[in-house]
């Protein structure tokens, strides 16, 4: 058995948390993939998995050993199939990370599309508002919403998400509708903290081609989109939101957008990768089509 055959089925392992849940999707007896797993651990001298009755987990070279195998495991494939494209189309598996909301509201909707156009390629798709290592976790690629902070990575602008103001039709009855920034004193927000840093965003809006800010008093502070709309529907206080994210609510009649003059800078929107990644054939046609599914959600 080769060394890449060996290091898949130490992924397929790690992944399955299971020498048995391995061996049933790789279709392989399960004293196979023991015996390849053991192979694997002589070959490298260190023992690269936790075995118990119940799971198999990796010890701390076995998890550094994975991020490798990953890495090699795509490296290969993408070289198996550097002449086949014509012919066959893309083949191999994307791994893909989105914020929970576009991944759930946008893209995982539609990805039947795509995987129908492109029948050789698989994605594993991660929904998460947790700014991932793309090259420690093994990603491929990631959404992200705002300024770029990791230079180490190719970016892709894809445009800029429009951002409204909206509150409930309860929270307006019981405490007014807010005009202009000025009368924002008399009003509650739901404070977002970032779940990266933990710092609570500022009320921001765009007045004579300048940003300006101002700390809302809140009740509650929350550190997602979901917790934030949640919190709004139930008349805990004004929020700034992408518009895409509001959209179904403000037609419903759920939330009704105040201040529309005074609203925040449109976020940056771009899709991330790796510099080995981003000539990727399978990774080229999922950012275009990609772009193409967010281009309507994107200001103007």
């Amino acid at each position: 058995m080769d060394r890449i055959e060996l290091f898949r089925i130490f992924t397929r392992v790690v992944d399955c948390a299971s020498f048995t849940r391995a061996a049933d999707t790789l279709d392989m007896p399960r004293s196979s993939v023991s015996a390849a797993v053991q192979a694997l651990e002589t070959r490298v001298g260190t023992r690269l998995l936790h075995r118990t009755t119940r799971k198999v987990s990796p010890t701390q070279d076995g998890a550094a050993f994975y991020v490798r195998c990953m890495r090699l495991i795509a490296d290969v494939e993408e070289t198996e199939n550097l002449f086949r494209q014509g012919e066959d189309g893309p083949t191999g598996r994307l791994r893909v990370d989105l914020p929970s909301r576009i991944g759930r509201l946008i893209v995982a909707p539609e990805l039947a599309t795509f995987l129908e156009r492109y029948p050789g390629i698989d994605v594993d798709l991660g929904m998460t508002d947790r700014a991932v290592d793309l090259i420690e976790e093994s990603v491929d690629c990631a959404l992200r919403v705002g300024p770029r902070s990791d230079s180490a990575l190719i970016a892709r602008p894809l445009g800029n998400l429009k951002l409204v103001n909206v509150a409930s039709p309860g929270y307006l009855a019981r405490y007014g509708t807010p005009q202009r920034p000025e009368g924002l004193t008399r009003h509650l927000a739901v404070n977002y903290a970032s779940p990266s840093t933990g710092r609570v965003e500022e009320w921001e809006w765009i007045e004579g081609g300048e940003t300006r800010t101002v700390a809302m008093a809140g009740r509650v502070t929350v550190n997602s989109a979901e917790g934030s709309i949640a919190c709004c529907l139930a008349g805990l206080g004004l929020i700034q939101i992408p518009a895409y994210d509001v959209k179904a609510h403000l037609e419903a009649g759920d939330l009704v957008e105040v201040m529309p003059s005074h609203c925040a800078a449109p976020m940056p929107l771009a899709l991330l990768s790796p510099h080995r990644q981003h000539l990727s054939r399978r990774f080229q046609v999922f950012a275009d089509w990609l772009e193409g599914l967010m281009r309507p959600l994107l200001a103007a």
